[in-house]
């Protein structure tokens, strides 16, 4: 499963691109405005220190209007994934990109009808929100069940990119049901190698380590 992360502060990607455990990065409209940098320039920016997707969304509403937006968008740099919202206007203009060979990014998934209409529409990636949906009272993991077994059952190649995601726990059981990606704050995606057995353990074997005198693992 690849692992995004959901922010547009450069400081915050630059810092966790290395090691390679990041694969790309999903911004938004309001990531965009809390950052306080002009939409282009900081798409730019991210794309020339991430190698991966970088999902870049339009503001406009209109099919028209997408379409400006998205190749706008499309033209800064051959990784950025144009990000649409899943409505009727969204999805016609999914499927123009997707006929133009540019990659598409479905956004505000919130039914397995959505999501078969974006796969349907030729969508690259579909971005349920499952933290959303359980704060409706509904269960987003279970949609993303749903749209994985109907994906698989008809062969749609629409990615899953599991969004909203509030907890580690929600990062283990999107790979555990098969989505292909999940997009993560960066909080809970340094706190996924966080675990008190391990932080235990590795002060067990320090402190042995230091009855032996060393402080390192030079002989001299």
């Amino acid at each position: 499963m690849q692992l995004f992360l959901d922010t547009a502060d450069i400081s915050q990607i630059t810092a966790r691109m290395e090691g390679g455990l990041v694969d790309g990065i999903t911004t938004n409209p309001s990531l965009i405005a809390k950052s306080g940098a002009d939409i282009m320039e900081r798409i730019a920016e991210i794309c020339a220190v991430v190698p991966g997707p970088v999902s870049a969304e339009v503001v406009a509403t209109g099919f028209e209007g997408m379409l400006e937006e998205g190749r706008r968008l499309r033209a800064i740099a051959d990784n950025v994934v144009v990000k649409l919202p899943l409505t009727t206007d969204g999805l016609k203009a999914c499927r123009t990109f997707a006929d133009e060979g540019i990659p598409t990014n479905v956004t505000l998934c919130f039914s397995l009808n959505q999501a078969l209409l974006a796969a349907k529409a030729g969508a690259t990636f579909v971005s349920p929100f499952v933290g959303r949906i359980d704060d409706m009272g509904g269960d987003g993991l279970g949609l993303l069940e749903a749209i994985r077994e109907v994906y698989d059952q008809y062969g749609y190649e629409t990615g899953i990119l599991a969004a909203s995601l509030r907890s580690v726990t929600h990062v283990e059981m999107a790979a555990r049901i098969g989505c292909d990606a999940a997009t993560l704050p960066p909080g809970i995606f340094d706190s996924m190698v966080n675990h008190p057995l391990t932080d235990s353990g590795l002060k067990a074997f320090l402190d042995d380590w230091k009855k032996t005198g060393r402080s390192g693992l030079s002989q001299g």
